[in-house]
């Protein structure tokens, strides 16, 4: 097994709805969580976002802990709202503000800052006029993008467009588990195409106004399995990957969709269009964590709905399978596929830890669930993946989507009532793991 690279990065991924909080401090103005947040039955136990992890207000804590564990950098996405409370037009100096603070503060601590453009918290003012489903949705994420590659990059220089686009658009037009929640196959296709278009734009802006940035974007990549060997469940899964794992990499990367939406989204493609969208860029963030099921559904929009792992295989505490050598096959599959340096921008562990009499947080299972993910990553690289850092997920428990406050991915547990942060052992052994790698030691 090789080495770890010197220069391979260790960090967290975090993102602003789920951990900032302050949700109408200062001039922000309302995404689409926080009005679904508010809507009654959405989210578990009626949690909002509205005060989350109070980052806004800790971030210096939090970067502290960060410092602590030894992180080599920090992914965190900007809250669009806040600092362009309508999406457009007016400028929210105090928002911009506060990433200035916050980028200040990593760079003051020798961790390096990698900001995400958009993590799905999309102003509402911008949804009223059609959202992404609008295909003006691409310069309006262009001109955002403006004004914060103009405020912060001059010190920041790593920079994605989206995260997860295939996910926000899927759970947010077909499945209702995520805002905006419009369930419709046409403005699912016109929102997919529209944010491939925002994200061409986008990485064109990045490169022209941060000089030395290196631009890419975060991609979900996980198998898609069929519940069963049955012709229907197998089509199902094969037309879940082509939405799920490959409808924006393809296009951002490849400059073409896969051959299964072609012809589906073809009304809103333009002359043009896939010039635009695939754009050069320097890298591929990737978030994987296990496999996924599918079947068949003739009911559901797109004919496929989400299917129950195997009984019998290892699951998380919150029920998603463990498979490490999954992830190994998959980093090596994405790197023969698009051939830039990956990044592993999100894994981890879903969990209920909570502190013991003592106050203490052990969280074996997620100290077993990273050890054994990062091995496989190991593994990938020997086989020749470039893979070159890794973001666990997450830094600090949060607000997570739909489950709200239910689900704890964090190394740094967060006591929500009192907003008091505690390393759990996964941190611990996080910090020793990161320790240990600036050694000349070889893999186990």
């Amino acid at each position: 097994m090789p080495l770890w690279p010197a220069e391979f990065r260790w960090g967290a991924s975090t993102s602003a709805y789920q951990i900032e909080g302050a949700a109408t401090a200062d001039g922000k103005g309302p995404s689409i969580w926080d009005v679904r947040s508010h809507m009654p039955g959405r989210i578990t136990g009626g949690d909002t976002g509205d005060v989350a992890c109070d980052h806004y207000h800790r971030y210096r804590e939090d970067i502290a802990l960060m410092g602590e564990i030894g992180l080599d950098a920090y992914r965190f996405s900007i809250s669009w709202p806040r600092v362009l409370p309508q999406g457009r037009g007016q400028v929210n100096p105090a928002g911009l503000d506060f990433y200035d603070r916050l980028v200040d503060g990593l760079l003051a601590a020798g961790i390096e800052p990698w900001a995400c453009l958009y993590h799905w918290d999309l102003p509402q003012a911008l949804q009223d006029q059609g959202g992404w489903v609008a295909r003006d949705s691409a310069g309006w994420f262009a001109d955002y993008a403006v004004l914060i590659a103009r405020r912060l990059g001059d010190r920041v220089k790593r920079f994605a467009t989206f995260n997860e686009p295939s996910v926000f658009t899927l759970f947010g037009y077909v499945m209702d588990w995520q805002a905006p929640g419009i369930m419709d196959r046409a403005s699912y296709l016109a929102a997919m195409h529209h944010v491939n278009l925002a994200h061409g734009a986008a990485v064109d802006v990045l490169r022209d106004l941060v000089p030395g940035g290196l631009v890419g974007a975060i991609h979900n990549r996980q198998p898609c399995l069929p519940v069963s060997q049955a012709e229907a469940d197998r089509e199902a899964a094969a037309f879940f990957d082509a939405c799920w794992n490959r409808a924006f990499p393809d296009a951002q990367i490849l400059g073409t969709y896969p051959s299964a939406l072609i012809d589906k989204v073809a009304p809103w493609v333009k002359a043009g269009d896939l010039a635009r969208i695939c754009r050069p860029v320097d890298w591929l963030g990737l978030n994987h964590y296990s496999p996924i099921y599918a079947r068949a559904d003739p009911e559901a929009i797109l004919g496929f709905g989400w299917g129950s792992p195997p009984e019998g295989r290892p699951q998380t505490d919150v029920g998603w399978v463990i498979d490490a050598n999954a992830f190994r096959d998959t980093l090596i599959d994405v790197h023969r596929t698009y051939r830039l340096p990956i990044y592993v921008t999100e894994n981890g562990y879903g969990g209920t830890d909570a502190p013991d009499a003592t106050g203490a947080v052990q969280d074996p299972e997620r100290v077993g669930y990273l050890g054994a993910y990062i091995h496989a990553m190991g593994e990938a690289m020997a086989r020749g993946a470039d893979v070159r850092g890794y973001f666990v997920w997450s830094l600090l428990d949060n607000f997570e989507w739909g489950s709200g406050y239910s689900q704890r991915f964090g190394i740094v547990h967060v006591n929500y009532p009192t907003q008091r942060r505690t390393l759990k052992s996964s941190a611990r052994w996080y910090r020793e793991h990161i320790r240990t790698s600036r050694v000349p030691t070889a893999f186990a």
